[in-house]
């Protein structure tokens, strides 16, 4: 009887290297600067405390509605710590009430102004050890304070860093606080603040939360997002009156 040939397994596909995160950052930041020359942060801000007080109404708020509140208002009532510490709570909460939340973030922006006076003679310390302490300031808004207004470096996790990154392959974390290890592990010290801005600005107008528009992405081949969206061909007119192409 003949023999019956061994059979042969099919082949794996070869896979394509993965190029390290770290080969793909640069690329990306340069590319990023190109398309962003103008990235910065998008609250309005004068001073550490305008800063800091926008950071607080921006929790579940847009930059753009805190924008309208600080700048037709907030800002010109309010120059001092002192102001913010000694206001009331019900006219805080008037001031701020269009940013939502109004009232916890009236109490924690005078809460806030009164530690600062308390703990460190009326000014905001530069150490994130410290700002950590104060109400209403979690890491996020420590990191963006101190890089915005003391350029001190730092990596600010707001909802486009953590979700790009991700989508980047930069992190596989989805905690804030680990999230930010992964970061500041893997971008150069002098460009944190500025890759923040970059990803931020990126989010905001290509890298969209629920559909990324990917076929106007300058980064797309340096993004191992799997599932990225393609652009759709336009389906062809058809022909006036149901007329082939070319009939008279």
């Amino acid at each position: 009887m003949p023999k019956t040939p061994p059979k042969t397994l099919p082949k794996t596909p070869r896979r394509t290297p993965t190029v390290p995160p770290s080969r793909r950052l640069a690329t990306i930041i340069l590319r990023l600067k190109q398309a962003y020359p103008d990235a910065k942060i998008a609250l309005d801000f004068s001073s550490p405390l305008e800063l800091l007080v926008a950071l607080i109404l921006a929790a579940q708020c847009t930059d753009a509605k805190v924008n309208e509140v600080t700048g037709s208002l907030l800002f010109k009532k309010y120059r001092t710590i002192a102001d913010y510490a000694r206001v009331s709570q019900e006219e805080l909460e008037q001031d701020i009430r269009s940013t939502g939340f109004y009232r916890n973030k009236a109490m924690a922006v005078r809460t806030c102004c009164q530690q600062l006076i308390e703990r460190f003679d009326g000014k905001i310390p530069t150490r994130l050890e410290d700002l950590l302490t104060l109400r209403g300031v979690g890491r996020k808004t420590a990191n963006i304070l101190l890089g915005n207004a003391f350029g001190v470096p730092g990596i600010g996790v707001d909802t486009h860093v953590s979700r790009l990154s991700q989508r980047l392959g930069f992190t596989r974390q989805t905690d804030p606080d680990k999230i930010e290890g992964d970061l500041a592990a893997l971008v150069p010290t002098k460009e944190q603040v500025k890759f923040c801005h970059l990803i931020q600005a990126h989010g905001r107008r290509v890298c969209f939360a629920r559909k990324p528009n990917c076929p106007a992405c300058t980064i797309a081949d340096s993004c191992p997002y799997p599932d990225k969206t393609i652009a759709v061909p336009a389906k062809p007119k058809r022909p006036a009156f149901g007329r082939k192409p070319g009939e008279m």
